[in-house]
C-alpha cells in the first residue's frame, strides 16, 4: 500500500484508482467527470421525461430546447435525410471558381459560418473593457497544436483525418477519388497555414493576442480577400480599428490565399463543412465522424444516441438548461454558505496581500483595490443572455436547418454587441457546468451550480474538507486575478500596468521558480511544459495556501481533511493518448502532479504529516514556490 509520505496522490485515492473504470464514451473518468456523468444521466432522464410529458415542461424557452432534443433523437428522419441538409452548402462551395465569386458572398458566408481561414468575434476590448472591440483570429488548424505537425504522432492523426474525410465525403455521393482528391487538397491547404500560426505554449500568454491595426493596415493583408467589404456588410458602426490575435499570420495571408491555393482552399472548405455538420446528420456520418477525436483522445466507442441527442441539444441551449438545473438543484442554504466562503476567502487574501513581504505599498494599494472591485457569480445567472429568448426550434424541418439558424443568429449577437457596452454580468458558462472561471477583462468570479457539490463542496462535509475542496477552487479563480496573465489587468479588466518596476521583477522571478518546478517533469510517457501550465500552476499554489489559512481560522478545523479533499479532487483515470494530448496544449498541469506539487510547496504539509528528507513527498525549505 502506498505511504502518503511518498506519494500523497496515490496513497489517498489508492482503492478508488484500482477499481475505476473509464467510461467507453469518455477519454477519462475522476472527480470533474463523475460529477459531470452524473449531471449527464439526471438531465437526459429530465428530458427525456419532458418529451413525454409537456405539462413536466417548465416556463420560458426549455419547450424549444426540448423540441430541439425531439429532432436530435428522431435518427429515422435524420437517416432518411442522409447529406441532404448541408446540400446546399456543398453546392455553394463547389460553385466558387474565383475570390471574385467568395467576395460577392463574403458576408453572407461569414453569418452561416461555413469555413474561412479567418474568424471575425467581437469581446470586451482588452484596454477599454466597458466596450466591445472586433478581434480578427486564424483558422484552427486540423491537428490539436503546431508542435504536432512533423512528428510520428502527428502523421498518424492526419491518416486518420484522411481517411474519416474520404469515407464521410463518400457518403454524400463523391466518388473515391474525388474524395481522396479533396481529403489530400484540405490537407495541403492545413499544412499552409502551419508556420505561421502560434503554439499553444505562445498563446498561453492571454496579453498576445491584443494588437490593435486600423481599418487600412486590416485590409490590405490580402489581395484576394476583400475585407473592406466584410466590415461594410457585418458591422452596424464604422469598423476604424480591429484586434489582430496573431499579427504573423495575417502579414503572411498572401503566401497561402493565393490563386494558385484556391483549390486546395476549396477542398479544405468542403472537407470541414461536411466534418462540421456530420454528427448532425444520419447515424452513419455520425459514426464515421468519431474516428479523429477517438484517435486523439482514446475513446473506445461513442456515445449512444441518446447522449448524442442530449449534447446536441446542450450545445444549443446550455444556459437554458443550466438555468432549470441550478434553479432546481441548488438550494439558497448552498448559495449563501459558499457565498460567505468567497467573501471569507477574499477577506484571507487581502490580509495576505497587506502582509506580503515581496511587494510594495503601492502595488499593494493596487492589488486591495483589485479585490474590493472583483465581482462574485454563484450558482446561476439571474438572466440568460438575449439571444437565448431568438432560439424557436422549426419542429417541421431538418435537425440541420434548426442548428445552421441558431448559429447564424449567435453569430449576428454577437456582431450587433460592436462598440455597445460590455454587460458584465453576462455568464460565459452555463449552471449545469462542473467547473469555475475567472474573466481578467471583467475582473469577475464565476462558480456555477454543478461544481458546488460533494466532492468539492457539501453541507454533509466537514468545513476543512470544504476548504480542500471548493475553497481551495475558489480561491484559485481569485489568485487568477494575480497570476502571470491576471495580474496584467487592472481593477476594472483593462490590461494596464500597475505594478512598479521593482515589485513586477520580483513577481516575475518567483513565475520563473513555478515555471521551473513543473517544466520537464515525466508523465504519460511525455514530459510537462512549465511554460504553458504557469499561470495554472499560480492560481493553484496560491488558492490551496489561502484556503488552508481559511481552514485554519475555523473553530473546529481537522487538516488532515483538508488535505485529504484536495488530493481527492483531483482523482483522475484516463486514457493515455486523451493525457498526451492535455500535455501539448492543456494549460492546466496533470491532476496528479496538481495535487502532489502544491502540496509540496506548504510548510503545514510537512507538519501535519510528519513528511521527512527521507519521504518521497519532502522538498527543502528552500525549494517549496510560495507567491501568493
Amino acid at each position: 500500500m502506498t505511504n502518503i509520505k511518498d506519494d500523497f496522490y496515490e496513497a489517498v485515492n489508492q482503492d478508488w484508482l484500482e477499481t475505476a473504470e473509464i467510461p467507453s464514451d469518455k477519454p477519462a473518468t475522476g472527480g470533474f467527470q463523475d460529477i459531470a456523468e452524473n449531471i449527464e444521466q439526471l438531465l437526459i432522464k429530465q428530458l427525456n421525461e419532458m418529451s413525454v410529458d409537456e405539462s413536466k415542461i417548465p416556463e420560458g424557452k426549455m419547450k424549444e430546447a426540448i423540441a430541439f432534443y425531439r429532432l436530435a433523437n428522431d435518427y429515422d428522419k435524420r437517416n432518411s435525410l442522409k447529406s441532404e441538409p448541408i446540400q446546399d452548402l456543398l453546392d455553394r462551395i463547389q460553385a466558387i471558381d474565383s475570390y471574385q465569386d467568395l467576395n460577392q458572398q463574403l458576408a453572407s458566408w461569414i453569418k452561416d459560418g461555413l469555413p474561412l481561414p479567418f474568424e471575425f468575434f467581437v469581446d470586451a476590448d482588452m484596454k477599454d473593457t466597458q466596450k466591445h472591440a472586433l478581434y480578427l483570429a486564424p483558422t484552427a488548424l486540423i491537428l490539436p497544436d503546431k508542435t504536432y505537425y512533423d512528428s510520428e504522432q502527428g502523421e498518424k492523426l492526419l491518416q486518420v483525418f484522411f481517411d474519416m474525410v474520404v469515407e464521410l465525403l463518400n457518403l454524400t455521393g463523391c466518388s473515391q477519388s474525388e474524395s481522396e482528391t479533396i481529403a489530400e487538397q484540405a490537407l495541403a491547404f492545413d499544412r499552409s497555414l502551419v508556420p505561421y500560426v502560434r503554439t499553444a505554449e505562445e498563446n498561453a500568454d492571454y496579453t498576445k493576442i491584443y494588437n490593435p491595426r486600423d481599418r487600412k493596415t486590416v485590409t490590405t493583408y490580402s489581395d484576394q480577400i476583400d475585407l473592406t467589404q466584410a466590415f461594410d456588410q457585418l458591422f452596424d458602426d464604422t469598423v476604424e480599428q480591429v484586434i489582430i490575435t496573431e499579427p504573423e499570420y495575417f502579414e503572411n495571408f498572401n503566401t497561402f490565399i493565393t490563386d494558385g491555393h484556391l483549390p486546395l482552399l476549396k477542398s479544405w472548405m468542403f472537407a470541414l463543412t461536411v466534418v462540421g455538420y456530420a454528427r448532425y446528420l444520419s447515424e452513419d456520418f455520425r459514426q464515421a465522424a468519431s474516428q479523429y477525436r477517438r484517435a486523439l483522445s482514446g475513446i473506445e466507442n461513442i456515445p449512444s444516441q441518446e447522449k448524442a441527442a442530449f449534447h446536441l441539444t446542450l450545445n444549443q441551449f446550455d444556459q437554458i438548461i443550466g438555468l432549470y438545473y441550478g434553479k432546481n438543484y441548488f438550494g439558497k442554504k448552498a448559495k449563501q454558505d459558499v457565498e460567505h466562503m468567497v467573501h471569507s476567502m477574499i477577506a484571507i487574501y487581502k490580509d495576505r496581500l497587506k502582509q506580503n513581504d515581496w511587494l510594495g505599498e503601492a502595488t499593494k494599494e493596487k492589488a486591495v483595490l483589485k479585490l474590493d472591485n472583483i465581482g462574485i457569480n454563484v450558482g446561476y445567472p439571474d438572466k440568460i443572455p438575449a439571444v437565448y429568448h431568438q432560439l424557436v426550434t422549426n419542429k417541421e424541418d431538418s435537425l440541420v436547418a434548426n442548428v445552421r439558424n441558431f448559429s447564424k443568429l449567435a453569430r449576428l449577437a454577437n456582431f450587433k454587441k460592436f462598440k455597445k457596452p460590455v454587460d458584465r454580468n453576462e455568464w460565459e458558462m452555463a449552471a449545469s457546468t462542473v467547473n469555475a472561471y475567472y474573466n481578467g477583462s471583467l475582473n469577475i468570479i464565476v462558480f456555477p451550480a454543478a461544481i458546488l457539490q460533494a466532492p468539492f463542496y457539501s453541507l454533509e462535509q466537514s468545513a476543512s474538507a470544504n476548504y480542500g475542496g471548493i475553497g481551495a477552487v475558489i480561491a484559485h479563480e481569485i489568485s487568477h486575478a494575480f497570476d502571470n496573465n491576471g495580474a496584467k489587468f487592472d481593477e476594472y479588466g483593462n490590461m494596464n500596468n500597475w505594478w512598479t518596476k521593482e515589485d513586477l521583477a520580483s513577481f516575475e522571478k518567483l513565475a520563473q521558480e513555478m515555471i521551473k518546478e513543473f517544466d520537464g517533469l515525466p508523465f504519460a510517457g511525455d514530459t510537462v511544459n512549465g511554460k504553458l501550465t504557469v499561470s495554472e500552476n499560480i492560481a493553484d499554489a496560491g488558492g490551496l495556501s489561502c484556503a488552508l489559512e481559511a481552514a485554519k481560522k475555523e473553530d473546529q478545523n481537522h487538516l488532515e481533511a483538508f488535505f485529504y479533499n484536495w488530493a481527492k479532487i483531483w482523482r483522475t483515470k484516463a486514457k493515455e493518448q486523451y493525457q498526451q494530448l492535455l500535455l501539448a496544449i492543456d494549460v492546466h498541469a496533470p491532476a496528479k502532479l496538481r495535487a502532489n506539487i502544491q502540496l509540496q510547496n506548504l510548510d503545514d504539509f510537512f507538519t501535519v504529516f510528519d513528511v521527512k528528507s527521507t519521504d518521497g513527498m519532502y522538498r527543502k525549505p528552500e525549494n517549496r514556490v510560495k507567491i501568493w
